[in-house]
C-alpha cells in the first residue's frame, strides 16, 4: 500500500484566493490541459486531494477549492445548500476564466458535483463521483447526530483543547492498528481538529442540516439520474467504506446504466488516499476514453419529457453492490 500523505504533504501547492460575493474563497491550481474541478467532502479541505494532485496535474488543469465554510475559505452565515455550493463553483470558475470542467466530487463534494452538473450542464464535461452522498439514505450515525438538538453545544465541549488532543491522538493511534472499521480514523481526526473553530462548527451544522436528518440523507439524485444519459459518469467507491455504504453503488448502476462503477478493494471512504495511483489511472482512463458532454437544450428537453426509464431505487444497508467493472486486485499499485 502506498503511504498516505498527511495534510502537510500539499505544501508544494501554494493556496490562492479570490473574493466572490464578498467572501474569500481559497483554492489551489496546478497543471495545464483539460480542467478538473476537485470538490472535497464534509469537514475536509483541498488538502484531501494532496495524494493525487501532482499526478493529475501532469495532464490536466486541476482546481481544488476549499468550499465555503471549510478550510481557509470564509465561514459566513450564508447559503450552504447544494444549490448554493454549485452556484459558488460556477462563479469561482468564471472568475478563473474556466468555462468547462470534468467535476470530481468526494462524499458531500459528490453531491455538490451532481448538483453542479444538473444546474450547469453546459459547463460540465463529465462527472467522477467518489463515495458520493445523494445515492441512498444511509449515512454514518456520527453525521446524523450533527442534526440533533444540543449537538452544537456538545461539540463545543468535545473540541476544547485537552479533550480534542486526547480524542485526536486516540483516533490516529487506532488508525495505525489496521483493525476493522479504523481505516478512516486519521482523516476523521483531522476533521475533528478543524472543528475547534466555532465558525467552522456552525458552517458544518448548516451544511449537514441541508442534506441530512436524524434518519439519514434527505437529498438524492435518484429522480434526476436519468439525465446522466447525456453526460459521462464514473463512480468510485472503497469496498470497506464505513461512512456511506458501498451498497449505494448499486443505485448508481441501476439509475444510470451507462455509468462506470469501480469498487476499490482494501479501501475505505477515501479511496483517492488509500490508493492514489489507482485513482489517478481511473480518472485518466475515464477522461481518455469518453467524449466530453456537449449540452443540447433539445436533448435535455427530450430527456425531461421522457422521464426516468426506471423507478428510483434505494439500497438497503448491507446490500451487496452491483459491480459492472471487475475488481482489480493489487490496488496499491497502478493497474
Amino acid at each position: 500500500m502506498s503511504p498516505r500523505p498527511t495534510r502537510a504533504a500539499v505544501g508544494a501547492l501554494t493556496p490562492q484566493h479570490v473574493t466572490v460575493h464578498g467572501h474569500r474563497r481559497v483554492f489551489v491550481r496546478a497543471g495545464r490541459g483539460p480542467a478538473l474541478l476537485l470538490l472535497h467532502g464534509l469537514g475536509c479541505d483541498h488538502t484531501t486531494w494532496a495524494p493525487v494532485v501532482a499526478d493529475l496535474a501532469k495532464r490536466y488543469t486541476v482546481i481544488a477549492p476549499d468550499l465555503l465554510g471549510h478550510g481557509a475559505s470564509d465561514k459566513p452565515r450564508a447559503d450552504y445548500s447544494l444549490g448554493g455550493y454549485a452556484n459558488g463553483m460556477r462563479d469561482l470558475l468564471t472568475v478563473l476564466g474556466i468555462d468547462r470542467v470534468t467535476v470530481v466530487g468526494h462524499s458531500f463534494g459528490g453531491g455538490v458535483a451532481m448538483q453542479f452538473a444538473y444546474q450547469f450542464p453546459e459547463r460540465t464535461e463529465r462527472m467522477v463521483l467518489v463515495a458520493p452522498g445523494g445515492l441512498g439514505p444511509e449515512v454514518t450515525p456520527a453525521i446524523r447526530a450533527i442534526t440533533t438538538p444540543g449537538f452544537h453545544q456538545a461539540l463545543g465541549l468535545l473540541t476544547l483543547p485537552g479533550v480534542r488532543h486526547l480524542g485526536g491522538a486516540a483516533m490516529r493511534a487506532l488508525a495505525r492498528t489496521g483493525l476493522p472499521h479504523t481505516r478512516d480514523l486519521a482523516e476523521v481526526a483531522d476533521i475533528y481538529d478543524s472543528l475547534r473553530d466555532p465558525a467552522a462548527r456552525a458552517a458544518i451544522r448548516h451544511v449537514v442540516r441541508a442534506v441530512v436528518d436524524w434518519r439519514g440523507q434527505v437529498v438524492t439524485m435518484a429522480d434526476r439520474a436519468y439525465l446522466t444519459a447525456a453526460m459521462p459518469m464514473c463512480v468510485v467507491w472503497g469496498e470497506d467504506d464505513d461512512v456511506i455504504p458501498v451498497s449505494h453503488a448499486a443505485n448508481a448502476a441501476a439509475l444510470a446504466p451507462g455509468a462506470r462503477v469501480e469498487i476499490v478493494p482494501n479501501a475505505g471512504h477515501f479511496p483517492h488516499k488509500d490508493h492514489p495511483q489507482r485513482f489517478v489511472k481511473t480518472v485518466h482512463d475515464f477522461v481518455r476514453t469518453t467524449e466530453p458532454a456537449l449540452h443540447s437544450r433539445a436533448r435535455w428537453r427530450q430527456l425531461l419529457e421522457q422521464g426516468a426509464p426506471v423507478e428510483p431505487v434505494e439500497a438497503e444497508a448491507g446490500q451487496a453492490p452491483v459491480d459492472p467493472v471487475p475488481h482489480v486486485h493489487g490496488a496499491g499499485s497502478p493497474a
